[in-house]
């Protein structure tokens, strides 16, 4: 037996295994098909679900799905200071709500589906020291006696030195010790990490092809990187080469912040003997500020925290396919030609990918959100809504929930034409929208710039013959056949050929009724409200405003209305 050897069987005396012997036995190859990928999205359950995070995790889930392969959600649980009790379901349940599925992984509250677990770091011990010990049989890794403040004098002494700091070359102390010395420092108790012995040098050059990058060449890894901490629990970088070669990930998607450590990682496979998967480095969502970038900010942008988008209440499907907007550029041109398909048959490429940084655009989301709204029944509008509400406007879902039927038809009204209402954005917007239906809600929010006198004739006429019942042929007809009598033009036409013979149109009429009835200026089709409010309540209403035009001076333009 070889010093490695007993090295090796000294300090993990407890692994009996082999990593090809494990992956034989317990990892063994998936059967997909050709060009299928399996994809992971690793978080740390800290708590806080960053927009970066879910539009990483969609990345990965499209590549997967999009290609017939798997997507699994694996729980990086190894700082345990950072660690926030039911993080793991905060995160589980925030992708859930936006849509975003895993075919195996972690469920939350310690539940894990799929055969290719445990999919949590903290319950994979045993299978890190596996490789480990492999390593260490290979002459390729070894344990590490420096104390924390050693390391930090020798990083201190570099950067004086002007060396790249890191445990290398002549300062990696520990890299030569004897097997004799190695087992007097155990007897001593003192605690050891296991580093890698790099045989990479200064200088030396790595190169591979990254899917959203293209090629990128890099200096090799010379560092002697810790492998195992000394709770034998292993850092990112080692990790991530078990973790991924165990669960038979082929196409890693993360942030770019990881590019760095990509020598690490690729040297790392090689040494193990393993292929490494195909990686494509996401580029962080970024915010303008002041006409330049900065990247997108938990602390002080609100639209950070995924829990932004549920409380302001835009649909899971609008946030995902703003996602795809700034992930491939012909998603927009896509969604054109195919209005009724949904998001996930978009064919999603990793090589369509910007490699700088997407811009987030509030105003953009906005304008995706009314569209996506704007397809939908009006009996989903009134689910959606109804569960938002629910949990965040309660005065709201009350009036929902108390007569949905009469829910359900204010939110069809104007939904059959050839292009639908874009009036709602988010579902925090359906209280506005909804407001002239409930009485609860109604207040009349702006001003109507027709003379005062003008307007309370056209009530005065209108009053006696309105009718909610009336067909919207009839309906309209009856305003035309008042106009004359009252100096206005029943034909919109005639009126622009000469305004100066009319006191208004058939149109300033109906906005005379229309701000009476809802208080706007604007709503869906006219008759269509007022049929669904009815008679009683349009009545009312029209008597109400009238009072109201008497309380200003008369012959004033508008009303004050407020």
């Amino acid at each position: 037996m070889t010093d490695y050897a007993k090295l090796a069987q000294l300090l993990f005396p407890h692994v009996t295994q082999t990593p090809q012997q494990l992956m034989e036995a317990q990892f063994p190859p998936r059967q997909l098909k050709d060009g299928a990928q399996v994809t992971r999205f690793a978080p740390s359950p800290t708590g806080f679900l960053h927009i970066g995070g879910v539009f990483s995790a969609m990345v990965s889930e499209r590549v997967a799905h999009t290609t017939g392969g798997r997507v699994i959600l694996r729980i990086e649980d190894t700082d345990k200071k950072r660690e926030v009790e039911g993080g793991v379901s905060l995160i589980a349940q925030g992708l859930r709500d936006f849509g975003i599925t895993f075919d195996e992984g972690a469920t939350g509250d310690g539940a894990e589906e799929g055969a290719y677990g445990p999919y949590t770091q903290s319950r994979r011990a045993e299978y890190y020291h596996v490789f480990c010990k492999d390593l260490v049989e290979k002459g390729l890794a070894y344990p590490c006696f420096c104390t924390a403040e050693e390391i930090a004098q020798l990083r201190a002494r570099q950067e004086e030195q002007g060396v790249t700091p890191g445990y290398w070359g002549a300062d990696a102390r520990c890299r030569d010790l004897t097997l004799e010395q190695v087992e007097e420092n155990l007897r001593a108790g003192k605690p050891y990490v296991m580093r890698l012995r790099s045989p990479g040098k200064p200088g030396g050059r790595v190169r591979f092809k990254d899917a959203i990058r293209g090629d990128i060449e890099m200096e090799e890894n010379f560092v002697d990187v810790v492998l195992l901490k000394s709770d034998g629990i292993p850092t990112y970088h080692f990790a991530h080469i078990v973790d991924d070669t165990l669960m038979r990930v082929t196409q890693v998607v993360r942030g770019d912040e990881w590019i760095a450590s990509a020598p690490i990682h690729l040297q790392l496979f090689w040494l193990c003997g393993l292929k490494a998967p195909k990686y494509g480095h996401i580029a962080p969502i970024m915010k303008e500020e002041d006409g330049s970038r900065r990247k997108l900010s938990k602390r002080k942008d609100p639209e950070a925290a995924v829990s932004f988008f549920t409380e302001e209440g835009y649909p899971a499907e609008a946030v995902m396919e703003y996602l795809l907007t700034i992930a491939n550029s012909n998603f927009e041109d896509w969604r054109r030609q195919n209005k009724t398909a949904h998001y996930t048959e978009f064919p999603f490429k990793l090589n369509k990918m910007s490699a700088s940084g997407a811009l987030f655009d509030l105003k953009k989301l906005n304008s995706v959100s009314a569209e996506v709204i704007s397809r939908l029944t009006a009996e989903e509008v009134y689910d959606q809504a109804s569960a938002w509400a629910q949990r965040y406007d309660g005065e709201l879902y009350g009036l929902l929930a108390a007569d949905p039927a009469y829910a359900k038809a204010l939110f069809a009204i104007d939904r059959g034409g050839k292009k639908p209402r874009k009036d709602i954005v988010r579902w925090k917007d359906v209280s506005g929208y909804a407001a002239y239906f409930y009485d609860g809600l109604f207040a009349r929010e702006e001003t109507l710039e027709l003379d005062r006198d003008l307007q309370k004739q056209v009530l005065e006429a209108y009053l006696p013959v309105m009718d909610c019942a009336d067909d919207k042929d009839t309906w309209f007809g009856k305003m035309k056949e008042l106009c004359p009598a009252l100096g206005m033009s029943p034909d919109v036409k005639a009126y622009k050929e000469h305004p100066e013979q009319f006191r208004g149109h058939v149109g300033d009429f109906s906005a005379v009724v229309r701000m009476a009835v809802t208080g706007r200026k604007n709503t869906p089709d006219l008759h269509a409200v007022m049929s669904l409010l009815g008679q009683e309540t349009c009545l009312r209403r029209l008597k109400e405003y009238r009072a109201l035009l008497d309380s200003a001076p008369s012959g004033e333009a508008g009303a004050e209305t407020k």
